[in-house]
């Protein structure tokens, strides 16, 4: 099982009990707007993908993804590590919006970044987010991650305005 502590947070695997929490993250306007494939219309759908999700702990093909909860057990987003192909792996995360500006996806990114990537054996992870989502990007920066490229590449099947970071274990 996995399972990771912050002073404030608990990261671990998804149940199934989690679906109505994560439909509710996920209806956000900054998610519709940054990553809309990551938007549940409804907990059946959220539903759906928990148990897609569920079935990818075992392995390390990936995506792997895992919750954050406040440590009071309330669901507040999610970490990921997703395979980009040719060996490199990407970097996400999201706080629904009423826990937003505290610094949980900082925390989070920090404590999951050296577990996730010893895991899947990386010493290099990527973090791509449009140049309009002011507020991952300082997450990266805060998180040591170096902005690497700033322009127009593909993002989700369209050209758009992206930034690229690496963050590299020393």
């Amino acid at each position: 099982m996995f399972l990771l502590k912050t002073e404030r947070l608990t990261i671990t695997e998804f149940t199934p009990d989690m679906a109505q929490a994560v439909h509710e993250n996920s209806l956000d306007e900054d998610n519709r707007r940054f990553v809309p494939d990551e938007v549940f219309e409804t907990v059946e759908d959220a539903a759906e993908t928990i148990d897609f999700l569920m079935a990818q702990y075992g392995g390390i093909d990936g995506p792997l993804i895992y919750p954050v909860l406040l440590n009071d057990g309330t669901n507040i987003g999610y970490v990921q590590a997703v395979p980009l192909g040719g060996g490199i792996w990407e970097i996400g995360y999201h706080i629904g919006e009423k826990y937003t500006k505290h610094g949980y996806a900082t925390e989070a990114v920090k404590a999951f970044m050296p577990v996730i990537m010893a895991r899947i054996g990386i010493s290099k992870i990527a973090g791509i987010c449009l140049t309009e989502n002011i507020a991952s990007q300082k997450v990266m920066e805060k998180c040591g991650f170096v902005l690497e490229f700033r322009g127009m590449d593909n993002y989700q099947g369209e050209q758009r305005e992206i930034c690229r970071y690496w963050f590299e274990n020393e």
